[in-house]
């Protein structure tokens, strides 16, 4: 099992089969799922206390939407929105704590104030600093796959072998980050779901999960809520939570290591109820 670890510390330690949960905290006007329930800091970080008590292993804490179609945030606005979330939740929270941002500004704030963790969806391409950011900080990242930007990504997605091609986009990203600072064990990979790709798109990148875990880094998925569930199921993006769960479970057992849910509650005991079951590693 890969190890992923941040400042010293393990995230997910190597010997631990169990995957983890990584809880979603919006504080945005416009995410696709709960855009704007979670905008004052107070909210926030009663939300993220709320996701610990249901079992979250981690929290991720986005102030700007990645939805299909949206724009970008300036840093400003982006820091006016996530500092004083962080602020409320003080020291008080144990687990670790991941900033979804791809402006190393908001990132080296964030990290000085308790994160341990930067997902970046442009997998440190949008801001030139951030390699710098995370290699002298110590922190963790999360490296994702994602086609054009937010608002272009969902515009006529194309490949000539989606599997092979956002395989050889994140091997190429590790070596990048390895040669500037920041070691395998501190890598997590994320094929972006819904980044750029078509329903097909995603379901031969969920099919194929087993290849990414071969790079040698924790495998993070986010299936949750995503228009493929829609696709699939006809049902609203706030009744997803069945699917969410399933298609999340479906991540692991191919090999993803932590999943990244809105539904906590609903995940945690979907890994209790299989590994009761089944354990991890003999089925899969």
């Amino acid at each position: 099992m890969t190890r992923w670890e941040a400042r010293d510390r393990a995230i997910r330690a190597g010997g631990d089969p169990i995957p983890g949960v990584m809880g979603i905290v919006n504080i945005t006007p416009d995410s696709f799922s709960d855009g704007g329930r979670s905008l004052s800091a107070a909210a926030a970080a009663e939300y993220a206390r709320g996701l610990i008590q249901q079992g979250a292993d981690l929290l991720d804490l986005g102030a700007e939407s990645t939805r299909p179609g949206s724009a970008p945030v300036p840093v400003e606005e982006e820091l006016r929105r996530l500092l004083p979330v962080l602020e409320h939740l003080g020291s008080e929270i144990a687990v670790p704590l991941s900033i979804d941002t791809s402006k190393a500004r908001v990132a080296e704030l964030a990290l000085a104030r308790g994160a341990s963790i930067i997902n970046d969806v442009t997998a440190l391409r949008g801001d030139p600093d951030m390699v710098r950011v995370v290699a002298d900080s110590g922190a963790a990242v999360v490296l994702v796959h994602m086609l054009g930007t937010p608002r272009t990504m969902q515009v006529g997605p194309r490949y000539d072998d989606v599997v092979s091609e956002v395989l050889s986009f994140l091997a190429g990203r590790i070596d990048w980050c390895e040669s500037r600072g920041i070691p395998r064990s501190r890598i997590a990979i994320d094929p972006g779901i819904g980044f750029g790709k078509t329903f097909e798109h995603n379901l031969q990148l969920l099919r194929n999960l087993k290849r990414f875990a071969n790079l040698g880094c924790t495998l993070l998925v986010g299936t949750s809520r995503k228009g493929l569930l829609g696709t699939l199921t006809g049902r609203d993006v706030s009744d997803r939570a069945v699917a969410s769960a399933i298609s999340s479970l479906a991540a692991c057992v191919g090999g993803a290591r932590v999943v990244r849910v809105h539904d906590v509650a609903a995940m945690v005991d979907a890994i209790k109820v299989w590994t009761r079951i089944w354990g991890w590693g003999e089925s899969s």
